[in-house]
């Protein structure tokens, strides 16, 4: 479903058509990655996963990664979809605005929007869950995030920026929470303050957040999953949001693991890091989410 009823806010004028096509990426694990790229969107949507043959009352909004520029809808969405679902989780998968939608590279230089309008939808997304969680048999207190990459910064966007909406309210969904009650961001990116300067003269050991993301006390319980030989967003971004996340004394669970690489999603079962969609269904328990299940 559209998430905006009309024309998105802040919608610059649409270029070019949305387009889908494949991509191979060379994994530092040792293969190929073949997935599937969704670029230009300039009407964002929500599709929704219901639960498979049981129902825990959990709903985690997915955003897919793409560096702000493209969406990997199948690696880091509709996969992670039929995991979650699997377990019983109302899985709601947010096609949100790229490109440009959020902190990014142009022409090798970093490039922040004016508007960061994947928040934007991030945070309709949210409020679209709860207005609908009678009919979608979800608990409006259980609706989480779970984001890959890109897709992670906008965890750490939309955990940090629930105050007030970025956008003018254009109906009922946008007078509900757009709180997560719980993320979880996988290879995040787009966080560390320092992540700009030459590699040769930076400090390393400043682990500086980036000022668009500012941590609360009220920030949701958080889960940070990155591999040291992330070569695409380096271990320092995750690190970065977990000593913020401390000092502020948010409830916070790091892993992090010596291989991997970026843009994994569920396909590494051979590495240790593979396991971590068990290490997320523990913490949900941990924090409360997961337990007693409800009939549908």
């Amino acid at each position: 479903m559209a998430i905006w009823p009309g024309k998105a806010p802040d919608q610059p004028a649409v270029s070019k058509p949305e387009s889908v096509h494949n991509e191979a990426t060379d994994a530092s694990a040792g293969s190929v990655r073949n997935w599937t790229a969704v670029t230009d969107v300039s009407q964002p949507t929500i599709t929704v996963y219901a639960p498979q043959g049981r129902n825990t009352g959990v709903a985690a909004v997915v955003f897919p990664g793409g560096g702000y520029q493209v969406l990997a809808i199948d690696l880091e969405g509709t996969e992670i979809c039929d995991w979650l679902t699997s377990r019983g989780v109302t899985c709601v998968l947010l096609k949100y605005r790229v490109p440009d939608s959020g902190p990014t590279w142009k022409e090798h230089q970093r490039y922040y929007p004016k508007v960061q309008t994947a928040l934007q939808d991030a945070q309709r997304a949210l409020g679209l869950v709860r207005q609908h969680a009678a009919q979608w048999q979800v608990d409006p207190h259980k609706v989480g995030v779970i984001g890959f990459s890109a897709g992670g910064h906008l965890v750490a966007a939309v955990s940090t920026h629930f105050a007030q909406r970025t956008y003018a309210p254009v109906d009922a969904a946008d007078a509900l929470s757009c709180r997560p009650d719980f993320a979880i961001a996988i290879y995040p990116g787009h966080l560390w303050a320092h992540e700009d300067e030459d590699p040769a003269t930076r400090n390393d050991t400043d682990l500086g957040l980036r000022p668009d993301i500012q941590v609360r006390p009220d920030t949701p319980p958080t889960f940070l999953l990155q591999a040291e030989n992330d070569d695409e967003d380096g271990v320092q971004q995750s690190l970065a949001y977990y000593v913020a996340l401390q000092k502020a004394g948010v409830p916070t669970e790091m892993h992090l693991y010596a291989q991997g690489g970026h843009a994994f999603g569920l396909r590494t079962p051979a590495l240790p890091i593979g396991h971590w969609p068990a290490l997320v269904e523990q913490w949900l328990h941990t924090i409360g989410m997961l337990g007693a299940e409800q009939s549908r």
